[in-house]
């Protein structure tokens, strides 16, 4: 089988999460106005058929798969592992979704999902996470973060004052001519 592009394969992965063409397209990142057309079109691909299928037989699951995910979970979590702990429970939440029949079946409950999962993690986890996205390549970017990081840190600690106060405190006494 001839190797699927990028957006192929992340629609195939979309689609055996979503079982949804027409969103599996836009989670690919075709646009939203042909996302119906390309997912039905990508579907008609024996070459994607054959990728979905092999995918689905990947994930192949038994109860102490999911005991397993659960304990590295925990392990993740405890050890201050982040990004192992929310691979965890990205596998945890496929999981339960396919065996409820609940998995999330747009965008908008996608990203409910993972606002969720960022706000238990917090600013600072959140930040250091997104900086190791694909679109945070860049060095220098990495660089540039670090420093915004420190400059936070030295605004922190700056004691906060009440100019306004200060001025009327300032001008007590002093009579307007």
């Amino acid at each position: 089988m001839a190797e699927l592009k990028i957006r192929q394969e992340k629609f195939c992965q979309a689609y055996i999460m979503y079982r949804n063409a027409t969103e599996s397209a836009k989670i690919a990142g075709y646009s939203e106005g042909s996302a119906h057309t390309q997912g039905h079109r990508l579907m008609q691909r024996e070459d994607v058929k054959q990728r979905i299928e092999e995918l689905e037989n990947e994930i192949e699951t038994r109860i102490d798969v999911v005991s397993e995910i659960e304990n590295q979970y925990t392990y993740a979590k405890n050890n201050g592992h982040t990004n192992s702990a929310i691979k965890a429970l990205e596998v945890l939440s496929r999981i339960r979704s396919a065996k409820e029949d609940e998995a999330p079946k747009n965008i908008a409950e996608i990203e409910q999902d993972i606002i969720k999962y960022l706000e238990v993690l917090g600013e600072k986890e959140t930040s250091k996470l997104f900086l190791k996205c694909d679109f945070f390549e860049d060095e220098e970017q990495e660089e540039v973060a670090d420093e915004t990081e420190h400059l936070r840190e030295k605004i922190d600690s700056v004691p906060k004052r009440n100019v306004r106060k200060e001025y009327l405190e300032s001008r007590e006494g002093h009579v307007l001519k």
